[in-house]
């Protein structure tokens, strides 16, 4: 019997066809061989068999756009967790989009004082809007929350104590938990009170001479309920008072504008947390903010201006694309109506099920002119990001029956790539999660992953 697989082309050969000279000129040659080569291993392992060229051709181009797709790419959220951590949390609004654009393209005033034609500091760029916004006296941008926390404690109470309640002592993404991240800071931490109910007095009793400061982590992706007690943050502030310590508070979510008007109460703003009175506040950029990943630092201007000086700063650091994609979400706010317009995702999280229903039943009737069946159906959408962790927000979802295990890996696999859930042995496709602008988009994607 004659092994096929010794008829195999060359890679060499291949190489020398018309349409794969046509495929080097249009790739980097590394890229083409490398395909070719694959292709002609694939073949073999597969037990060799006739191939024409035309099949070779399509094979290799298949290889050199799996070869070529970037590895972080764009997609489509239709899973209705409107802040997916694992899909990159908050979309941009297009007037940072714009910013990033302006800013990558040439120079700019990173580090550079235009006005005195002095060095500057990047640092400088959104205090004001930061201060204004918020009403703290000073403000700090580093890479993200997590880094907020470190830097503070590590200026604050390095080999010193920090005071924290057992019941927000949580843990956040990636099973990173809070009391490691500030185990890094080189501050010792304290536990005070219970699980479930933590007083006055439990923070009085802790209180030494090697205390530093009182941390308040905001419980923003869990909620305790029943017999429960806990210290706010004035409660804080008046106990500190007594022995001239600061108070720390990790608000989270960065909220800069009260939602309670739709629904979703009990997320501080970052407003409503400096009239508390801690000392810093500290807040992530693209949670609630809708902004760039950032670790904002708000407080006292002494305070802020010890972190400013401290090594970790500059380790921590910010670049400029997420300073200019920050200052022009920041800018956005200045005009609340525009903010909850403009914004993603505050527009996702405030629009109505009447009009999430309309965009659906859009997207279906698009889907039945080409002969694909599927309905409008009730939804719960999630905030998502660790906010309003017991929040469910009235949504509508396209629902699609049949295989769905192998449209969902279809619909995963494309360009763009669509992700959805599985329910009760249908496809939903939440539409909260979906920009009205990425309507025809999922359409033309659900199309093209019909078998």
């Amino acid at each position: 019997m004659t092994d096929s697989r010794r008829d195999l082309p060359s890679v060499g050969s291949l190489l020398e066809t018309a349409g794969v000279k046509l495929l080097l000129e249009q790739h980097p040659r590394r890229v083409v061989v490398d395909a070719v080569r694959d292709s002609v291993e694939a073949a073999r392992a597969a037990g060799g068999g006739d191939k024409t060229q035309q099949q070779w051709l399509d094979t290799i181009s298949s290889a050199i756009r799996d070869a070529s797709r970037p590895s972080l790419r764009r997609l489509i959220n239709a899973t209705g967790v409107i802040l997916h951590t694992n899909l990159g949390r908050a979309p941009l609004p297009e007037a940072a989009i714009h910013a990033i654009q302006q800013v990558a393209e040439g120079f700019s005033n990173l580090e550079y004082d235009i006005a005195t034609g002095q060095r500057g500091s990047r640092y400088s760029h959104c205090v004001g809007l930061l201060t204004q916004l918020t009403g703290a006296e000073d403000a700090l941008v580093v890479n993200n929350c997590a880094a907020a926390m470190v830097l503070t404690l590590n200026a604050l109470a390095q080999k010193k104590e920090v005071l924290v309640s057992r019941g927000e002592l949580v843990e956040i993404g990636g099973s990173f938990r809070i009391p490691d991240i500030m185990a890094r800071s080189g501050a010792k931490l304290v536990e005070v009170g219970t699980t479930n109910r933590t007083h006055d007095d439990d923070y009085r009793r802790a209180i030494t001479p090697k205390t530093a400061a009182i941390v308040k982590v905001h419980r923003s992706n869990f909620a305790i309920e029943g017999f429960t007690a806990d210290v706010s943050v004035e409660g804080l502030v008046f106990i500190a008072a007594e022995h001239g310590l600061p108070v720390v508070h990790d608000l989270g979510s960065g909220l800069m504008l009260s939602l309670d008007a739709y629904g979703l109460t009990g997320e501080p703003t970052a407003s409503t947390a400096i009239a508390s009175g801690a000392t810093l506040v500290l807040m992530s950029g693209d949670k609630l903010l809708g902004g760039p990943q950032a670790g904002i630092i708000l407080g006292k201007e002494a305070v802020v201006a010890k972190l400013r000086k401290n090594p970790l700063t500059r380790a921590l650091r910010v670049d400029k694309l997420t300073l200019s994609a920050l200052e022009a979400t920041l800018r956005i706010y200045l005009d609340p109506t525009r903010a909850l317009r403009d914004i993603p995702v505050l527009s996702m999280l405030t629009e109505s099920v009447e009009q999430i229903e309309s965009r659906a039943r859009a997207v279906t009737a698009g889907l039945a002119s080409h002969g694909i069946i599927a309905e409008v159906v009730p939804s719960q959408s999630s905030v998502g990001g660790g906010a309003f962790p017991t929040a469910e927000i009235a949504s509508r979802a396209v629902a699609i029956s049949g295989d769905v295990t192998a449209f969902e890996e279809r619909l995963r696999l494309g360009e763009p790539a669509v992700i959805g859930r599985i329910s009760e042995q249908r496809l939903l496709l939440d539409l909260r999660s979906v920009q009205p602008r990425e309507d025809a988009a999922l359409t033309t994607a659900v199309l093209r992953a019909r078998a």
